[in-house]
């Protein structure tokens, strides 16, 4: 902490700040804002009620007007500061508006009906977390279902694609064969390919094999993915063949040699993919829309698109949905974002 404390308040300039000093602050604080403003803007927002969301100009953090329990009266009223005219300083609860007009009472004086411009007041405001927000989306629908068809999907689907993965990367690295390099850029060749072109043969063959509307027709077609295949690749042709000679010697099978040698030296680089296979699966959204049409089994990124309708957004709902969609994957990539470097620095990738 000492060091990294150390490097923070480095400086150029002996007695003061030197121009470049500035310059590198200033293009630290910029990207600081440019990258957490909106998710600092996301979690305000989603402790904010509809009405908040709705207001305009906005506001970072979520305001709710004040509000008065007036006898003779149902629901709180809410509460207003007269700016201007007859009633200028005194705090007034509103009973109904009409118009440019207002009908508000003094809650002290609740007998006594007055009639102000809207333009002579402002509300009464205070910062209110709208919790309920968050409660609501586990009485109104299966959230702990959601994860679990998302959790099932990315650690099903990571597993299979770091082992087929795996495998193609140790025989197009480590074995002599016709054809080799053909595969190779065959392999590198599908990159280039968008993926909605294989969408519609994709799906055919889904539905051909009966995993419509299944979570396997989810995890199945990822299983192996070119952008996998390279990145091991390239860090595996670095380790050394003379190791697998020796192995070889001592009558090791080519299962062995590969499980007890290639993967555990190959570790940097499958816990990229690892991280990158989690991403990948866990935001991943046009798939499964096309293949999951019944909502047991959606993710929670198709859960998230069912709070957007034809003519009304529920916006309080689907940004609170967010967050916790967020938090999962936020949580992964803070605790295991130095293996990216390192593992990429080390295959060679860009």
């Amino acid at each position: 902490m000492r060091n990294l404390w150390t490097m923070l308040t480095a400086t150029r300039g002996k007695t003061r700040l030197h121009w470049t000093d500035w310059v590198s602050y200033g293009y630290l604080i910029m990207g600081i804002f440019l990258m957490f403003g909106p998710v600092l803007w996301l979690v305000l927002s989603s402790f904010k009620t509809e009405a908040a969301l709705e207001r305009f100009p906005p506001t970072l953090l979520p305001y709710t007007q004040q509000t008065v329990a007036v006898e003779g009266y149902d629901d709180p009223l809410p509460l207003f500061k007269m700016t201007a005219g007859e009633y200028e300083g005194r705090t007034l609860a509103q009973l109904r508006r009409v118009g440019l007009q207002a009908q508000m009472i003094d809650p002290a004086k609740p007998d006594e009906r007055l009639r102000v411009s809207i333009n002579d007041r402002e509300p009464l405001e205070e910062i209110y977390l709208a919790t309920e927000n968050y409660t609501s989306l586990f009485e109104r629908f299966n959230f702990l279902r959601f994860f679990w068809n998302s959790t099932f999907i990315t650690v099903t689907a990571t597993a299979l694609m770091l082992l087929v993965n795996s495998m193609a990367a140790f025989a197009l690295s480590k074995y002599e064969f016709r054809g080799r390099t053909a595969v190779l850029l065959i392999v590198i060749g599908t990159l280039m390919i968008p993926q909605t072109v294989v969408l519609v043969p994709l799906f055919l063959v889904v539905t051909e094999l009966g995993m419509f509307n299944s979570l396997w027709g989810v995890i199945i077609p990822g299983a192996a993915t070119p952008t996998g295949v390279f990145l091991l690749r390239q860090y595996m042709i670095t380790i050394p063949d003379e190791i697998l000679d020796a192995a070889r010697m001592d009558r090791a099978s080519e299962w062995k040699i590969f499980w007890r040698i290639i993967v555990p030296l190959s570790a940097p680089a499958i816990a990229v993919l690892a991280i990158l296979a989690i991403m990948w699966r866990w935001n991943d959204f046009l798939w499964p829309l096309i293949v999951l049409t019944r909502s047991e089994n959606f993710t929670l990124q198709l859960a998230l698109n069912s709070f957007q309708g034809e003519l009304q957004t529920d916006w309080s709902s689907l940004l609170a949905m967010t967050v916790l969609t967020l938090l999962p994957i936020a949580t992964v990539f803070m605790f295991l974002q130095k293996y990216i470097a390192t593992g990429i620095a080390s295959t060679g990738g860009k």
